[in-house]
């Protein structure tokens, strides 16, 4: 279904933790990351999905770290970010996706302020990503919700496009929507 291409994925460290932020576009997004970078990447996701019978075993697995909003529960949000450091303390990569949810409409969304609280635990780099290609496809929400309507096309091309690593001390909210909308371009 996705002729997927990369661009300068090699500037995902190769060794050592490191934070990746990246675009949510599909409910694939996950997939596709993980299978065009050569590490393991522990993905930081919605603790609702997470919880869904048979697919939890599949999140837990592959070493998913769940997260609410501290409002609707606090000592699960808590436990999310002791996850997300103790994953980078060993030295491994972690996604996470700032927007917060899917995009209902193929922009780019208000980039939450969870990548700063992280580093400011765990001082690592920060390495932006973008998806492209994904809207429309079967998975994103564009013409209705995901899953739940006829495919618009049957083969998405669909590129992963990495940026500059941006050291911990300058990965703000704000700098990084800036450096994942220009990688991302017009193409959602």
């Amino acid at each position: 279904m996705y002729r997927v291409t990369h661009r300068d994925l090699h500037k995902i460290p190769a060794h050592g933790a490191a934070v990746l932020v990246c675009n949510h576009v599909s409910y694939v997004d996950a997939l596709i990351l993980a299978g065009a970078c050569r590490r393991p990447i522990c993905f930081v996701m919605f603790k609702p999905i997470y919880d869904l019978p048979v697919l939890n075993f599949i999140f837990r697995t592959a070493r998913a770290i769940p997260i609410v909003s501290r409002s609707a529960d606090s000592e699960a949000f808590e436990r999310a970010f002791d996850e997300i450091g103790a994953a980078l303390a060993a030295g491994e990569l972690v996604c996470i996706f700032p927007e917060g949810r899917l995009t209902t409409d193929g922009e780019l969304g208000e980039f939450k302020r969870g990548v700063e609280r992280i580093v400011e635990r765990r001082p690592v780099p920060v390495v932006p990503l973008a998806l492209r290609g994904l809207w429309g496809s079967f998975f994103s929400h564009r013409g209705g919700q995901a899953l739940r309507k006829r495919p618009q096309r049957f083969w998405s091309r669909v590129q992963v496009v990495a940026g500059d690593p941006v050291p911990a001390e300058e990965a703000n909210a704000n700098a990084l929507f800036e450096r994942v909308s220009n990688l991302r371009g017009a193409v959602a």
